[in-house]
């Protein structure tokens, strides 16, 4: 009989922890290798189950998260040695450990261990949790069985966060972005999008929980991708009409977001604020660096937001142009639909050239 995956990773997250540790004596680094392999253990085990061996997968995991720390760590001591041989200075010198506070964290852990991380069932049976709000493809633009809406997932995420840094801003995210979900799409199922959504239909009570996790992440000291994320949903679930969204916040949210992750995601919302603060010509000349990138290079969304800033541009032949290429790359239907839509909107107002 299979062990419910939240009692697996109850039972291996210490193990898994120990082992990090002892390879690399250092205590808080491996605390947060372990929680970024129990975070991708989560997202990548609920679809097809564990693998055949959960412990080993997730000491791999963290251990490269681990060599990844060091060989940052590394290179950070060599340029502090560099600037202080320049400055004729003493190089500061390594943190010490504090046992104290590592023992007080790993008491911490064991309560994240605690039976409340129940509901095996539920989890078991949420799927396709990576995929953020939209579906990659289908005849759906999201899952409506949303992983957020499940009790474990809560309990997951909610006892985890009492030891690992960072979950509590992953589920602030998730919960400020799943808060729209109601008004994502109309009665047939076609995509609405953000500046058009009815806000009355949002949900308030998954804001309200995701703006008091995520202030309580943000009091720690500690900012991180996540908590970044989540404070730019939440800036958008503040505004209640979409012309009342504050965009310089939001962009110099993503500025600070860009220091944090080469991610070409992350650049191409960062376009978009920065055409709705500085306008659409600087959004689009952000797009061109991300035209080379192969990671979202004829990529659909890549397509779609020039698409959109072209059309602000008034541009409107070149914007009919990319949502048709976009609606041709994307595998999700509503998305395609849409896409289609805007591009037949313009042409019906735009006349044909002579």
């Amino acid at each position: 009989m299979a062990v419910p995956m939240e009692q697996l990773l109850r039972e291996l997250v210490p193990q898994v922890l120990g082992a990090v540790t002892r390879r690399f004596r250092d205590f808080a680094a491996a605390e947060d290798a372990v929680q970024e392999a129990l975070m991708a253990a989560v997202i990548q085990w609920l679809p097809e189950g564990p693998p055949d061996n959960p412990r080993g997968w997730l000491i791999q995991v963290a251990a490269r998260r681990m060599m990844d720390y060091l060989r940052s760590e590394m290179a950070r001591q060599r340029r502090e040695s560099t600037a202080a041989a320049e400055t004729g200075q003493q190089a500061p010198a390594p943190d010490s450990d504090d046992q104290t506070e590592q023992d007080d964290t790993l008491t911490l852990l064991f309560m994240c261990c605690h039976p409340a991380l129940t509901q095996s069932s539920a989890i078991a049976r949420s799927v396709r949790a990576n995929e953020g709000y939209t579906s990659s493809a289908g005849p759906h633009l999201s899952d409506s069985n949303c992983p957020v809406r499940r009790s474990a997932w809560r309990d997951v995420f909610t006892a985890c966060s009492r030891t690992m840094r960072g979950v509590a801003g992953l589920l602030a995210l998730m919960l400020l972005t799943d808060a729209r979900r109601a008004a994502r799409t109309g009665p047939d199922r076609e995509l609405i999008p953000l500046t058009e959504q009815d806000r009355t239909l949002w949900d308030q009570a998954e804001i309200s929980e995701g703006t008091a996790l995520l202030t309580g992440a943000l009091s720690k000291g500690s900012i991180g991708a996540y908590q970044l994320q989540a404070a730019i949903a939440a800036v958008h679930d503040e505004a209640t009409r979409a012309e009342d969204t504050d965009w310089p916040q939001i962009l110099a949210q993503y500025e600070l977001l860009k220091c944090m992750s080469d991610n070409p995601v992350v650049m191409l919302n960062h376009a978009i604020a920065a055409a709705m603060v500085h306008g659409p010509s600087q959004g689009l000349e952000l797009l061109r660096a991300l035209d080379s990138d192969a990671r979202i290079a004829g990529h659909h969304r890549l397509d779609a937001v020039r698409a959109h800033l072209l059309e602000m541009a008034g541009d409107q032949r070149a914007a009919i142009t990319h949502y048709r290429i976009a609606a041709g790359r994307t595998t999700s239907l509503p998305e395609r639909n849409y896409l289609i839509t805007q591009a037949a909107r313009l042409s019906e107002s735009t006349p044909s050239p002579e």
